[in-house]
């Protein structure tokens, strides 16, 4: 059991705008920032006590580095935390060895979020998602063939995203929430709306948008050499990403 410092953040209010700025990765239990893209805790924190309540069922299906796993046990929800990548499911039962005041059951598996047979229709009380952004980070650089972040092709990740929403809103119970957190790119010198491409496929599945929240992007690696690249040739850093929450209406 690993011994921790502190177990909660020491202060936290929840957010209750359309723009969300954290400076710092959460400092609390397990969490680290090692993992390349993990979200922020406080992200997750503010989703899970605005969208679900103590015993409620959620789903990581992409759950990278525990990020989701740790505050579900802090915050007792029962969660089934999913990921194709064995890597990811490994530091997340490392991340979950520490005692709590609370015992959620937390399942970990590996699996490919485009089908979630294992779960019955109108099983799932809240489901939080922080896919890849298509292959801007590789994390299983082609060894896993079907891991998402090897696809370069926007249009190609995008109907992929669309197998994993229509999977999403079968298992969601009717009128519950889907937070995704996504963000957008460059290709070719020019701003490809990945994030707005994505919300697409989600209504194509019959989801509704209940919120956009702007969250601003920190800690961007190799800031300064970006910075006078986009000097250089003329061109904004995308420093922001969109925070879906969609809305099972039926």
């Amino acid at each position: 059991m690993q011994k921790i410092k502190k177990l909660n953040p020491e202060q936290f209010e929840q957010e209750c705008a359309t723009v969300w700025s954290f400076p710092r990765r959460g400092n609390w239990a397990t969490h680290k920032s090692t993992y390349r893209g993990n979200w922020a805790p406080e992200v997750v924190r503010n989703l899970i006590v605005r969208y679900s309540k103590q015993g409620d069922y959620l789903l990581d299906p992409m759950v990278g580095g525990g990020t989701t796993a740790i505050e579900c046990k802090l915050l007792n929800r029962n969660l089934l935390a999913l990921d194709i990548n064995p890597n990811a499911i490994k530091i997340t039962e490392i991340a979950l060895d520490f005692e709590s005041e609370f015992s959620p059951i937390i399942k970990t598996k590996i699996n490919d979020s485009r089908d979630l047979s294992i779960l019955k229709d109108d099983s799932i009380d809240f489901v939080l998602n922080h896919p890849p952004y298509a292959d801007i980070i590789k994390y299983s650089d082609k060894k896993i063939e079907q891991d998402l972040s090897n696809i370069h092709d926007l249009d190609m990740f995008c109907n992929e995203m669309e197998k994993v929403a229509e999977e999403f809103y079968r298992i969601l119970k009717p009128g519950k929430y889907c937070a995704i957190l996504i963000g957008d790119t460059r290709r070719n010198k020019m701003y490809q709306p990945l994030a707005f491409k994505v919300m697409q496929r989600f209504f194509n599945v019959g989801f509704e948008l209940k919120e956009d929240i702007i969250k601003h992007q920190h800690n961007c690696k190799a800031t300064g050499f970006w910075v006078n690249k986009s000097k250089d040739y003329n061109f904004l850093l995308i420093k922001h990403e969109h925070l879906f929450v969609f809305k099972k209406v039926r």
